[in-house]
């Protein structure tokens, strides 16, 4: 039986999805869970993978064409099924208009009769050293001529990536939008590290502080289900789910693919799903239930020697973990000073779900497990 290939939808306020490449043609034999398509949501750009195997057929949305979430993009055959041609679009036909009135076009610079922009020397230099056209300016000079700085006020604007702009739309909402408070606590790593180099040895493969935080966090929301809750429709929801997305910087920009059900895994095998969705993510090829779902997010600039920082809420969830680097600081310890490793910890709070005395207390188990996580998880 034929399957539907459907735009998908990554958020509850989303409404379309913008087709930017087919990887497959019509025609195409397909294999279930192969990568299919391209597509641009409000999330990401992600792949979208076949439903189904068969062959792919009725592909009616081209590249770059925005197409509404839930429509029908293409069906997937089954082994001796027929396509069913559309019917034919009827064309309207018109009588022609009368013509209007035509009106002088306007330059946006004079061009002498010699086919030449009058320009200055210095302008003509500097739009051949930057691959500027001459003809597309508006001179300030005389007579309408181009100078050196109609050519540098030209310069086209930097082109933004898809996921840039993404970003910068979810994150001007969420902090425009979202009651943001930050509580910081400072924590002792020594246990963390002991942590780190246990599992590294115990598993054989890399194993980061990052994979440790997500296992920790992940065993605290169990406790503390209104860190782990979001804002929706004026209330608050607590999630079923321990849903942990990770805070991954790519090239195109800042994107937050989800470890699903992260309580139930262990450190290792958060460890293979954090390097598989890291790999892809940069790779730019996320699949769509790679981004959806999330229920709480971390955010580690550790390891680009940042000491402590606050996040930006990705909304609707109620909080963000915010994680600097280990660094050797000078602590009381029995009363005198010493030096010991230490990390600093923030987390944004939305204040529509999570009070002070709440978000104080989540922060306060998380800290007494980073310091001794030989009582967390294994």
């Amino acid at each position: 039986m034929a399957a539907n290939v459907i735009m998908p939808a990554l958020g509850m306020a989303q409404e379309t999805g913008k087709v930017l490449r087919w990887l497959k043609r019509q025609g195409d034999a397909v294999t279930k869970g192969e990568p299919l398509l391209e597509i641009e949501t409000d999330k990401a750009t992600v792949e979208l993978e076949a439903p189904e195997s068969g062959t792919l057929a009725q592909v009616s949305a081209a590249e770059g064409d925005t197409v509404a979430v839930g429509r029908v993009i293409a069906r997937i055959l089954a082994p001796g099924e027929t396509a069913v041609a559309p019917p034919p679009a009827r064309v309207a036909v018109q009588a022609p208009a009368p013509a209007a009135p035509s009106m002088p076009a306007v330059a946006a610079t004079p061009v002498a009769p010699s086919g030449r922009v009058p320009a200055s020397p210095k302008a003509r230099r500097l739009a051949k050293e930057r691959g500027v056209d001459l003809a597309a300016i508006a001179g300030s000079g005389p007579a309408g001529a181009v100078l050196a700085d109609d050519v540098l006020m030209a310069q086209p604007a930097p082109v933004m990536s898809t996921i840039w702009r993404l970003m910068a739309e979810r994150t001007t909402q969420s902090w425009t939008t979202v009651p943001h408070f930050f509580l910081m606590r400072e924590v002792a790593a020594a246990g963390l590290i002991a942590w780190r180099d246990e599992q590294h040895g115990r598993s054989g493969s890399e194993i980061t502080y990052t994979d440790l935080l997500i296992a920790l966090v992940a065993a605290v929301l169990g406790d503390h289900p209104r860190a782990n809750a979001r804002w929706e429709h004026g209330a608050v929801v607590l999630n079923a789910a321990i849903n942990i997305g990770l805070a991954v910087a790519t090239q195109d920009g800042l994107v937050v693919p989800v470890i699903h059900g992260a309580n139930d895994l262990s450190v290792n095998d958060i460890a293979t799903r954090r390097r598989d969705l890291v790999g892809r993510a940069r790779a730019g090829r996320l699949r769509p239930q790679d981004l959806t779902g999330g229920t709480f997010t971390i955010s580690n600039l550790g390891m680009y020697a940042i000491d402590a920082f606050t996040a930006i809420i990705n909304a609707p969830q109620a909080a963000i973990l915010a994680v600097g680097r280990i660094a050797d600081r000078v602590v009381p310890v029995d009363g005198h000073p010493a030096v010991r490793p230490m990390l600093i910890t923030s987390l944004s709070c939305d204040h529509r779900v999570l009070d002070g005395a709440r978000a104080a207390q989540f922060l306060e188990a998380l800290a007494r497990l980073i310091e001794a996580p030989s009582k967390g998880p294994a």
